[in-house]
């Protein structure tokens, strides 16, 4: 077990979190800060790279869910290895170019924090042990490049481009886990090196098609392979460092690694060398051919890359050692020169404001040095001799000439692969040749000059490297292919030499007539036709947008004759839904409970009078608004005095705070609904609601009864012998919460959280200034607004009491959050929430977050120890004057709940108390607009 991998995994996400909080810092700073992740990333992976290089597997786990055989397990072998090198290298090239790329107007810590967190999510990928943590990783992956890709919200296109990019990844990735299960169910793990070993058994299942192909579709979803290619080219809506990144070593690339990944357990049958070879030549040859044809210089490169992506996917579709070989060295090669290029062309953009070759041209006259980095990353693309490109390029020729048993494809792949050669160079050359010779640039509104000198290092290095490989690829990258290559191979792993020479042969001799092809193509194109007056569109994109359009039609028109716009109708249908789903197991069996009521006492009867006598008045009394919310919330009393009957002393604190929360909640909403009520439905439609209720309610309470009266010998004596001596705390209900079902409670916190955060979204454009906000607060109460201030200081106190208490008896930070939000309500009932926002301040938002993040903690901290998420420690201390203390680890997590409740019921309240009521009329149907009540009743007029 090596701690390093966490480490080195960690640190995106940190950095992410610090930059993303020192806003206001120099942007210098916040660059600095963002490039020490992948650095310091660089400097734990050098100290790692001997065992590597070595042949070992340097590997870390940490149980997560083992019963579901999630493990949280990092491991890095040679294909780690290497992707990760790529992904801090050129991640911190990435960074430095950044800095001097953004503008003043963009926000530098929110660029570099989500340029982190998707760092962090491509490095978890590629060192994930175990293929459900992978698939995580690869959907996180999806959802940061989602908010890259859009970074620049205030344009249409770049909108566009990132939900087509979510929908069509996360879309793969959802296939993903369904093979990835597939793949579970027939080895029995999900733990990589458990996977490698049953290859054969895969292969052989009668569930290896559908695992195969479910897997590909992540694969080519990702890796923009067709027919899901035409999301890349929108994605260039996104900052050129952006692009530079997604295209050259991680989000793209994504595809190709887990082909790689699981290719010792996937391929070698038919079905396989089918699937992928002809998807990846399909993908190779129509990315080369539209390249040629587009205007913007990152469009181009995009359809480069589809083309490239192809040909890498291509060649693992083979099957073949040596392919392999060859793929790998193409990531590798694609890697530097498309990076590289990427930054030339935003260079380009920077400085002339433009990206379309139309209105370019002669630019090496103005840029120079620039235009020498960029003609030479583009001719390494199009594969000329001395440059990295070239050889992989001649690796796959020959590749393709060595196809065997396979007859028909082995001529198609070869003609593919001279096309795309072909291709390859017309579209470089017409890169190169419209962009920095030939007249221009047109219609400049400024002069072009060379840029920062520390914004062409990045290119520089990467340009350098191109020609290093290039020329002395035995010396240079020789063993980083033979350590990546060897991964995935393993014994099969064939002997090779990287040499620039090889002697006349095929390769070779296609390579040269693919060069000659590509310059008699372009210039032949430009001879007879005007390349400036072709618009391609893609038809990718149309259909897109055609089924986005068609779901959303056929979803007005589902809700136009289901819903309506009616809540009520709404919560019919989920009320019956509901019936029929938990009425159906019990169809042709019905067992009933046996009523055993001779043992409720004097007191649960008259309780249980008053909860029907109360149910019954709201029913009668529910046009009288006021007065229906009074006596819910008489219910919800009755509700807790039922809890406290049966020995529940927290779930009746709990209620009661809750409602006291809920009433002043939904005062406030009635200062937002109709002055009048709409009409009484018809006698029939009252029938049909009342037989519905009866039937509901009574399977509700069937339901009720019958856990209150099930068996005594549960888990619940589990619990509560567990209780104490595991989990330190001796009562079980908050033991429960934060230990037993820890877990659970963390998702519901989030669920809460995020809920409070969409109130705030769909609400805060709404708001009043403050000036005109209510200063009497929305219902005037009779109680004294000096006695609402008091109760503050006395709620605190009572709070941090029930927190400290909680976990040895009725408490806790659920309770303690409503406690300590009670007052705020009641003063923003009788004084108006401007008063309070004036005195307390608090930033609600801020405390969603921070308690997200310490409970989130206390479950890392036990699993860098090498426990489960959320295990809870224990110490016992001597304090002077107080004895023996006893401190469970789970009063962390209990902070986080107190902090996320608390701030999440407060912003809600606070988005409600500030909305401009509407001035539109009432309706029949029930628009919104501010409740008339007497000054003297409340009573709605």
């Amino acid at each position: 077990m090596n701690p390093s991998l966490e480490i080195l995994l960690a640190l995106p996400f940190v950095m992410a979190v610090v930059v993303a909080l020192l806003r206001d810092v120099p942007r210098g700073v916040t660059a600095w800060l963002a490039a020490a992740a992948p650095l310091l990333g660089l400097a734990i992976l050098l100290t790692l790279t001997p065992a590597v290089m070595s042949g070992q597997v340097v590997s870390s786990q940490h149980d997560w869910i083992p019963q579901v055989d999630l493990v949280f397990s990092l491991r890095l072998d040679g294909l780690a290895w290497m992707f990760a090198g790529l992904v801090l290298l050129i991640g911190a090239l990435v960074v430095m170019y950044a800095h001097y790329y953004l503008s003043r107007q963009d926000s530098a810590p929110r660029f570099f924090a989500y340029l982190l967190l998707f760092m962090g999510a491509m490095l978890g990928m590629v060192l994930a042990g175990n293929l459900l943590l992978l698939v995580v990783f690869w959907e996180l992956t999806s959802i940061s490049s989602f908010l890259l890709i859009g970074f620049w919200s205030h344009r249409r296109d770049a909108r566009e481009g990132a939900r087509m990019a979510l929908t069509i990844t996360a879309g793969g990735g959802l296939a993903l886990l369904a093979g990835v299960l597939i793949i579970g169910r027939i080895v029995g793990s999900y733990d990589l090196d458990a996977v490698f070993a049953a290859g054969d058994l895969i292969r052989n299942s009668p569930m290896y098609p559908a695992a195969l192909c479910l897997i590909l579709l992540g694969v080519f979803s990702k890796s923009a392979q067709f027919p899901f290619h035409f999301w890349l080219p929108h994605a260039m809506a996104a900052p050129t460092p952006v692009s530079a990144y997604l295209h050259s070593a991680t989000m793209v690339k994504a595809g190709v690694f887990l082909l790689a990944r699981l290719h010792p357990v996937l391929s070698g049958t038919d079905l396989f060398f089918y699937l992928v070879s002809a998807v990846g030549a399909i993908t190779l040859v129509m990315g080369a051919w539209n390249a040629i044809f587009q205007h913007d210089l990152k469009g181009l490169l995009a359809y480069s890359t589809i083309s490239h992506l192809g040909l890498i996917t291509l060649l693992f579709g083979l099957s073949e050692p040596m392919a392999t070989v060859a793929a790998v060295f193409h990531i590798l090669n694609h890697a530097t020169f498309k990076a590289s290029l990427f930054m030339a062309a935003g260079i380009i953009d920077h400085e002339t404001g433009t990206r379309d070759i139309r209105r370019l041209g002669n630019l090496r006259h103005y840029l120079p040095f620039t235009s020498a980095l960029a003609i030479i990353a583009s001719l390494a693309m199009a594969g000329v001799p001395l440059l990295n490109g070239f050889l992989s390029k001649e690796m796959f020729f020959a590749e393709a000439l060595d196809i065997q048993h396979h007859g028909g494809m082995r001529i198609a792949m070869i003609v593919a692969a001279f096309l795309a050669g072909v291709f390859g160079v017309a579209y470089s050359l017409r890169f190169v040749y419209e962009t920095f010779f030939g007249r221009g640039p047109r219609a400049l509104e400024d002069i072009p000059h060379e840029p920062p000198r520390w914004m062409k290092i990045p290119v520089e290095i990467l340009v350098v490297l191109c020609l290093a490989v290039g020329i002395f690829p035995a010396w240079t990258i020789a063993p980083v292919l033979d350590t990546a290559a060897r991964a995935i191979l393993g014994a099969n792993m064939p002997s090779y030499s990287l040499a620039v020479w090889h002697g006349f042969n095929l390769p070779l001799l296609m390579s040269v007539g693919g060069m000659v092809g590509g310059i008699a193509l372009y210039f032949g194109l430009r001879r007879l036709l005007d390349l400036h007056a072709i618009m391609t569109r893609s038809q990718g994109r149309w259909l897109f947008h055609l089924n986005q359009e068609q779901t959303f039609r056929l979803a007005s028109r589902f809700n136009k004759l289901w819903v309506n716009g009616s809540l009520q109708r709404s919560l019919l249908w989920l009320v019956l839904a509901a019936m029929v789903a938990a009425g159906a197991p019990f169809v042709g069996d019905l067992d009933w409970p046996q009523l055993r009521l001779d043992n409720l006492p004097a007191l649960g009867w008259l309780l249980w009078l008053m909860l029907v006598a109360a149910t019954a008045f709201t029913v009668r009394l529910h046009r009288q608004r006021l007065l229906a919310v009074i006596v819910m919330g008489v219910i919800g009393v009755i509700v807790s005095l039922t809890f406290a009957l049966l020995s529940a002393p927290d779930l009746a604190l709990t209620q009661l705070l809750v409602e006291m929360v809920t009433l002043a909640l939904m005062l406030l909403a009635m200062n937002y609904l109709p002055s009048s009520s709409p009409p009484e439905p018809s006698a029939l439609r009252r029938w049909r609601d009342a037989a519905i209720a009866i039937v509901a309610g009574t399977g509700v309470a069937a339901l009720a009864y019958a856990v209150m009266t099930r068996p005594a010998d549960t888990i619940a004596g589990e619990l509560l012998a567990r209780s104490l001596p595991e989990a330190y705390g001796s009562n079980v209900v908050n033991v429960i919460l934060v230990d037993f079902r820890g877990f659970d409670t963390f998702g519901e916190i989030t669920v809460f959280g995020i809920a409070a955060l969409v109130v705030h979204a769909l609400l805060r454009h709404s708001r009043m200034a403050p000036e005109k906000r209510m200063p009497g607060g929305p219902v005037p109460l009779p109680v004294p607004a000096d006695l609402t201030q008091i109760l503050f200081p006395l709620a605190l106190t009572v709070s941090v009491y029930l927190f400290l208490r909680g976990h040895n008896a009725p408490g806790g930070g659920f309770v303690a959050g409503l406690v300590l939000a009670v007052p705020l309500l009641m003063q923003y009932v009788v004084q108006g929430m401007a008063s309070v926002e004036s005195r307390f301040a608090f930033n609600y938002i801020a405390c969603i977050g921070v308690g997200l993040l310490i409970a989130a903690l206390t479950g890392l901290v036990p699993m860098l120890m090498g426990y489960p998420f959320l295990t809870s420690g224990h110490l016992d201390l001597e304090v002077p004057w107080l004895g023996h203390l006893g401190l469970a680890s789970a009063m962390g997590f209990d902070i986080g709940v107190y902090l996320v409740v608390f701030g999440g019921a407060m912003l809600i309240l606070s988005m409600m108390g500030t909305v401009k009521p509407s001035k539109r009329k009432s309706s029949q149907r029930g628009t919104i607009q501010p409740s008339q009540r007497s000054p003297r009743t409340g009573e709605v007029r």
